[in-house]
């Protein structure tokens, strides 16, 4: 029996992958905020479920087979040809199967014809012809065949076979949405609006009332959809299942009108425009502004032009516009390059502008106004097609939240909205020429166009103002009040791994050496490496193929004389990285093997053949289609002046001579690369951020069942307490002492000091101590500290504001700096239960954060 007082449950479907899409995620947060229990469902990039946190909303990825798309791609549209031409060869998998049974028949057969007589001889050697023959027919018969359906097939007037993925996605989410039972079911474009539709219908008769409504993003009707299949389908899924909608919401009023019409909609869509967070802005979190990234002075007029690169959204006349616009830079936030992309660029090198043009990343959603405001004019510079001539797109209220002026095409909306506000200036779609002007206009009268962005038009492109009706209608919809807003609920609230199940763990147990599905015949054939940085190569290897059978990984590092041998599948000298055959021998291992490449600390992958960076390696892996994502771990991205500026104790203060300068360049060269070669980045380490604010966060990974024990702490009179550093300067070692050494002194404490201490060694040490203090230069925790909360030790160091936030406020870490150590241990040692529940949440962190779970489905994304 359900509590009368129980939260009314909402349901947030998306057939994406949830990450990047702002509008659904916003949703989600509003939602959670204004008190409703919500569960925001998409797509997982793996074969298995995967679960998350964004605060109290539950995030749930589902995997989608796609056993329907198969059946119905068997269904030839002409079956008795099709069941001549390819028989029992249902596709290009089953054709490379029977060709290995004939291969494998032909060589028994030839075999066998040598080892027997004459006549026997004769009549195998006719088999063999007449077999020959038949194997020649039925291969060209399959080409043949897949050559006349290699075209995308006209629409058969059936959506469900026109478009079978759609029934895929709703075999898999139609199953989690019921078994939730919610309230309300907020489905979010066409793609999602049969599964909201049976879901909420198979629902009723269980005595459930759940609503639904149905969110268009965009005209499914105006959008130039690449295969007439999905032309047909989607709007004849809208057209089929709108009507049967509680409540269709879209992005504008003209949407709106058109949805009404289109549909003969009893009531007008409620319009929620995606509009930025206006609460966050301005707020100080931003890491990073467009015009740093882009390395302009603030002297230099910026353009820019925020979001996806696709043929109608009409970048390529700005940079033909741009040659006649001396002195006027671009900047391009994209979030990876594309051939359209490449082939702009192409084109601005060929007008002489491309010097002028700056590829910078993606920030999160909460930080772009912020990111936007340093730029001069925004752009929207889109064709005239359906799609984009009916709505105001989210750029246009990010660009105006950052008080930028807008250069926009006379696209019918955008273009209404601007001349009604004095907003910016307009241009011809096609014309470069007619937008060089406007550009020119708009920067001279720049002061008088940014008057024009006035508290109403902020207030009224805020998601704050644009949400307040979708939450009313919620409530409307479902007949349900929630008992309480959470408001303490950020708007940036961060994504975290779900809470973990901790076994608890015999003193002793270990989990092994790594151990990983070694490269070979998965359709994800992945490379990690080649610096391995305290064996994080192979912990990850092993988390990703724990995770996804498709996936096999080599794991190589690059050994010098200092390094600690962690597991790895080829060692390469690093002594003779600029070697000929050496570099060599690794193109040969890498190009034709890999489907992928995880690149650790920029370090190129085949030797030094292209320099010393993974930068001069790009265009062969491109050539040779392997996708490459890049990993960094701290110093090699790390910039020492602006942590320096962040942090008062930062270790930079105290590195040795020379050391500085080679780790400025070095992060300033890696920051480059992240910034404009377009690929995922990932760091290991969540303070990594500040640095690469477009990177994601891939936790480290530990072995947490080997770290695990059962020894008690905080018991002895005495507690004993260790550091453990292994350059005494990048962990603040000298300024702690001090205070160590007295506390110890006075029999407060136990103080160890662990240097030089053997790998094998240090498990036991920790195991046996009361309270780790890792590093106090940083303002973040790296592997020691994870490995010593894996086995339940309360662990001190400095932990920045950032870091916290970063996991949601659940890093057990106790924070503290060389000033404030004293005063930390001395409370520590005062109250010892509370000091032992520390270690206890400790251990429940480090399997939810570092067990590997989390950081691969992280990676997943980029394994596809």
């Amino acid at each position: 029996m359900e509590s009368p007082t129980r939260r009314p449950r909402l349901a947030v479907i998306v057939a994406n992958g949830i990450t990047g899409d702002s509008r659904v995620q916003k949703t989600a947060i509003a939602a959670a905020r204004d008190g409703w229990d919500v569960t925001l469902i998409g797509r997982s990039d793996t074969k298995r479920v995967q679960r998350s946190k964004m605060g109290p909303i539950d995030v749930v990825r589902v995997p989608v087979q796609t056993d329907y798309l198969r059946s119905v791609n068997a269904r030839r549209s002409h079956p008795l040809r099709g069941s001549l031409t390819q028989f029992h060869l249902q596709d290009k998998a089953a054709l490379n199967r029977y060709q290995a049974s004939y291969r494998a028949w032909v060589r028994q057969k030839s075999a066998e014809s040598n080892w027997s007589g004459a006549p026997r001889r004769a009549s195998l050697k006719a088999l063999l012809r007449a077999g020959r023959a038949v194997h020649k027919l039925r291969v060209r018969a399959f080409k043949w065949e897949q050559r006349r359906t290699s075209e995308p097939p006209q629409a058969v007037g059936d959506w469900q076979r026109d478009w079978p993925q759609v029934v895929d996605l709703d075999l898999a989410f139609g199953p989690v949405i019921e078994d939730l039972k919610p309230d309300v079911i907020h489905a979010n474009d066409s793609t999602m609006i049969v599964t909201a539709a049976r879901s909420a219908a198979r629902l009723r008769p269980t005595g459930h009332r759940c609503a639904w409504l149905y969110d268009a993003h965009e005209y499914v009707k105006g959008v130039e959809w690449p295969n007439p299949r999905q032309a047909y389908a989607l709007p004849a899924m809208e057209a089929e299942f709108i009507g049967r909608a509680d409540a269709v919401v879209t992005v504008s009023p003209q949407l709106a009108g058109m949805l009404k019409d289109d549909h003969k909609l009893a009531d007008l869509p409620l319009v929620v425009g995606n509009s930025p967070v206006r609460e966050v802005i301005g707020s100080g979190r931003s890491r990073a502004s467009v015009r740093e990234s882009a390395g302009v002075g603030p002297e230099v007029p910026l353009l820019v032009y925020s979001g996806w690169i696709g043929p109608e959204r009409g970048v390529d006349v700005v940079v033909q516009g741009l040659a006649e616009l001396p002195g006027v830079h671009l900047a391009l936030v994209v979030g990876r390059t594309t051939p359209l992309l490449e082939g702009i660029l192409a084109e601005a090198e060929t007008l002489g502008v491309r010097d002028r043009i700056h590829l910078v990343p993606y920030v999160p959603q909460h930080e772009v106004a912020d990111y936007l405001s340093s730029a001069d004019l925004g752009l929207t510079p889109f064709r005239k097609v359906p799609n984009c001539e009916v709505s105001l797109p989210t750029k246009v209220s990010e660009y105006l939240q950052a008080g930028l002026p807008l250069v926009t095409s006379d696209v019918k909306v955008i273009k209404a909205y601007v001349e009604q506000h004095g907003l910016g200036e307009v241009f011809t779609w096609d014309d470069p020429t007619t937008f060089a002007g406007a550009v020119n206009r708009a920067l001279e009268g720049r002061e008088k166009l940014a008057g024009q962005i006035t508290e109403a038009v902020r207030e009224e492109l805020s998601w704050e103002y644009q949400s307040a009706g979708l939450l009313k209608l919620y409530r409307e919809l479902s007949k349900r009040t929630p008992p309480g807003p959470r408001p303490e609920l950020s708007w940036t609230v961060q994504e975290t791994p779900a809470t973990a199940r901790v076994r608890p763990a015999a003193d002793g147990e270990v989990g092994g050496d790594p151990d990983w599905r070694k490269l070979g015949g998965t359709r994800v054939r992945l490379g990690v490496g080649p610096a391995n940085y305290a064996g994080q190569g192979a912990a990850y290897a092993q988390a990703i193929t724990r995770l996804d059978q498709d996936v096999s990984v080599e794991v190589v590092m690059n050994r010098r004389p200092e390094s600690i041998d962690y597991p790895a599948d080829v060692y390469v000298d690093a002594s003779r990285l600029r070697e000929l055959d050496v570099e060599f021998q690794q193109v040969r291992r890498v190009v034709g093997r890999y489907t992928h490449v995880l690149v650790d600390a920029f370090m190129p992958v085949f030797g030094h053949l292209n320099g010393d960076s993974i930068l001069g390696d790009l265009p062969a892996l491109k050539q040779a289609r392997i996708k490459v994502a890049l990993l960094s771990h701290g110093s090699d991205i790390r910039q020492p002046a602006r942590h320096m500026e962040r942090h008062e104790f930062s270790l930079f203060h105290d590195a040795p001579e020379g050391v500085l300068e080679k780790l400025r360049d070095k992060a300033e060269r890696n920051r480059r690369i992240a910034d404009e070669a377009g690929l995922p980045v990932y760091v290991t380490t969540p303070d990594l951020l500040d640095d690469l604010p477009a990177a994601t966060w891939a936790p480290l990974v530990v072995d947490v069942a080997g770290w695990a024990t059962d020894r008690p702490v905080m018991e002895r009179k005495r507690p004993i307490v260790m550091h453990a550093p292994s350059k005494r300067w990048t962990k603040g070692t000298d300024r702690i002492m001090p205070v160590l050494t007295e506390l110890h002194d006075k029999g407060l404490i136990d103080f160890r000091l662990a240097e030089g201490i053997p790998w094998a060694e240090m498990r036991e040490l920790v195991k046996e101590c009361d309270l780790v203090l890792d590093q106090f230069t940083t303002g973040s925790y790296g592997t020691f500290a994870v490995e010593s909360m894996a086995a339940g030790k309360p662990v001190v160091g400095y932990i920045s504001d950032e870091v916290k936030a970063a996991t949601g406020g659940a890093l057990p870490i106790v924070s503290a700096t060389p000033r404030d150590l004293r005063e930390v241990l001395e409370s520590l040692v005062e109250d010892r239960e509370k000091t032992a529940e520390i270690g206890r949440e400790a251990v429940k962190f480090a399997h939810a954060y570092h067990d590997g779970s989390w950081t691969a489905q992280v990676l997943s994304g980029f394994l596809k």
